[in-house]
């Protein structure tokens, strides 16, 4: 039986060897098909998608940011330069982990926390693969440490850039502005392609008014990297188009002056062509380094410019708003007179003091006492004369007032080219009903004939219409650039031939801008002048007007004591005025907060602009001297423009 037994079936192992066969080879064939079936697919099928991709990870193509326009003076002083820095930036997609990055940085070189905070901001607002600025202005020893650690510090790049900077500094910071990281905001309403590659634009000044124009247009170029994204090589380049230069009608040289006399003074200094419209000058003290702007402020820094009771940070000179006090006699006895209400021979009795009828209250005049007899419009306007103004204001309406003082551009914006200008206030009975909501009174016509009251002006405007004053009814926008130059700035010789804008005329009988000017020249070289004393020993004639507007209320039987009141309670000083007065070429506003008296404070300080505006731009032929000191009290002049105007009504 044991002989028997089967140990082995070798068929049906035979059989089973050849179905395990079987089945490996068609699985090997199945596994090789699907294998030759994707190869076709990834090689063949799919091949320009692949190759796409793998062109993407390793060419890139990115903005190139413009060159940002320069501003210049207008006699080519350099006043918003672009200067190289190197700057460290980061692209958040090639970091194993952005705050181990920053860590691992700020062990390196020192982040500030206002640096970090900036970067996160910025980071939210970028596009995929776009490097988003850590610090500007990289020293050399921090390139240095970067450099050497480079292997520990994936996504970031060190590149040079161009940085905004502002030579003069604090001179024209209100003035030129400054440029500053864009925020959210800004980037939604910024057009993505103008911008691309841009982390900076214009906040404040003419960089904000002018953006678009010195902006340029971005570039790009396609670039070879490696598999840790440093650049390898540039494949193709479209070159950026740099942003147009700026040349302003403004002086630097003059902007200087202005600023140094007015001293540590808080005021406004504006000063304007009359020929062109052009601004000379545009001071407002205190003032700020825009620089600190440019690569982001810090917090500590911010907050004690933010923080000072000198305000450095507001423009004086186009914001403030100030009540003009006696600067507005010229315009509102010009008013008096174009509208028949009184002639040049107009006079009064000052007792001190005005009364409407009816009305106990009495509007006195700043000299107690008064001026006396015979006070007509020349003698109201060469000392001062509230009360003169106090009876003419009143019998010409605030209609008038308002009208012809809207016609000098007061309650107006200037349409001078910087942001942010304010308006002023040239009350109405409208306004007054629509503001307050009560009604006109007489004893508001009585204050705002002095330019006190609900009247503000700001310096810029106070200088515009003196401007048009001595222009005699010409009116020329204020305009700060003259020309955008593509290559070069335009020679000097070019000033006195730019044209002004568009010019309106205001049609006043020439006869009664005789009288006005005449009455201000007679307020700075006659002895009865207000302000004889403070400007002294010209070689030529200026026209004038002193101002002080008050700050705090005096009551009806008080004094004015400057001793018992504190330094921000003072009045303010103003002064404009225009010169020469035979052929005006400059006209100038000053106000100096709280310093009280515009003959002794204000009106020096315009009396420097002027003599260095003549210095620096003499006539060719400046024809015959006039004899300042042949003025009187009296001149024959006035009696012959007198008589000029009593044929003109007959």
């Amino acid at each position: 039986m044991r002989e028997d037994r089967v140990l082995k079936n070798t068929h049906w192992e035979a059989r089973l060897y050849a179905v395990r066969i079987s089945v490996a080879v068609l699985v090997l064939l199945i596994m090789m098909g699907a294998l030759v079936w994707r190869y076709y697919d990834l090689q063949i099928s799919r091949h320009d998608e692949f190759t796409t991709l793998a062109e993407n990870n390793r060419i890139h193509v990115r903005a190139v940011a413009p060159a940002r326009g320069l501003i210049f003076d207008r006699n080519g002083v350099l006043l918003a330069d672009n200067r190289p820095g190197f700057t460290l930036s980061v692209v958040i997609e090639r970091s194993a982990g952005i705050d181990q990055l920053l860590a691992t940085i700020d062990q390196l070189i020192d982040l500030d926390d206002d640096e970090v905070e900036r970067f996160k901001k910025f980071a939210q607002q970028r596009r995929p693969y776009e490097s988003v600025p850590l610090r500007y202005k990289l020293s050399e020893q921090e390139q240095s440490i970067l450099a050497v650690n480079q292997h520990r510090l994936d996504g970031i790049e060190v590149s040079a850039r161009l940085v905004r900077d502002y030579p003069l500094g604090s001179l024209l910071s209100h003035v030129v502005g400054y440029t500053g990281r864009i925020n959210q905001q800004e980037l939604t309403q910024f057009d993505p392609t103008q911008y691309r590659g841009v982390h900076t634009t214009g906040k404040t000044g003419l960089e904000k008014y002018y953006e678009k124009t010195l902006l340029g247009e971005v570039g790009y170029e396609r670039v070879e990297t490696n598999a840790r994204g440093r650049v390898m090589r540039v494949l193709e380049r479209i070159d950026p188009v740099p942003g147009k230069t700026l040349r302003l009608f403004l002086d630097s040289r003059l902007q200087e002056i202005a600023v140094r006399a007015l001293g540590a003074e808080r005021g406004a200094v504006v000063a304007i062509e009359t020929g062109t419209g052009g601004v000379l000058a545009l001071a407002s003290t205190p003032s700020f380094d825009p620089n600190l702007f440019v690569t982001g402020i810090s917090h500590a820094d911010y907050g004690a410019l933010r923080d000072s009771p000198d305000r450095p940070l507001f423009d004086r000179a186009l914001r403030g708003q100030y009540p003009p006090g006696s600067t507005v006699k010229p315009f509102f006895g010009l008013a008096a007179l174009d509208s028949k209400v009184i002639t040049s021979g107009y006079d009064i009795y000052d007792p001190g003091f005005y009364q409407l009828d009816n009305d106990k209250r009495k509007y006195r005049d700043w000299k107690r006492g008064g001026h006396g007899t015979r006070i007509d419009i020349y003698k109201a306007i060469e000392q001062s004369c509230d009360t003169f103004f106090y009876d003419i204001g009143y019998k010409t309406g605030i209609d008038d007032l308002h009208r012809y003082g809207t016609m000098f551009g007061f309650g107006l914006a200037s349409g001078v080219d910087l942001p942010g200008e304010a308006r002023g206030i040239m009350p109405s009975r409208d306004w007054k009903q629509g503001d307050r909501g009560v009604v006109w009174y007489p004893g508001d016509t009585v204050n705002v004939s002095i330019g006190q009251g609900f009247m503000l002006a700001t310096p810029m405007q106070l200088a515009a219409a003196t401007s048009h004053l001595a222009n005699r009814g010409v009116v020329r926008t204020p305009r700060l650039v003259m020309s955008d130059v593509e290559e070069e700035i335009v020679s000097n010789t070019e000033l006195t031939d730019a044209s002004g804008s568009d010019t309106e005329i205001l049609t006043i009988n020439p006869v009664h801008w005789d009288t006005i000017s005449d009455a201000m020249v007679a307020v700075v070289h006659n002895i009865r002048g207000t302000a004889s004393r403070a400007v002294t020993g010209l070689d030529y004639k200026m026209a004038g007007k002193t101002g002080t507007a008050q700050v705090v209320g005096i009551k009806q039987n008080e004094r004015y004591d400057a001793s018992k009141l504190a330094k921000l309670q003072l009045d303010h000083a103003l002064f404009i005025a225009f010169a020469p007065a035979d052929n005006p070429r400059i006209a100038v506003a000053v106000i100096v907060e709280n310093g009280e008296h515009g003959s002794s404070t204000a009106a020096p300080v315009a009396r420097e602009v002027i003599d260095a505006f003549l210095a620096f731009y003499p006539l060719v032929d400046p024809g015959p001297e006039t004899d300042i000191d042949s003025l009187s009290d009296s001149p024959p002049e006035r009696a012959t423009h007198r008589e000029s105007e009593a044929e003109h009504r007959g």
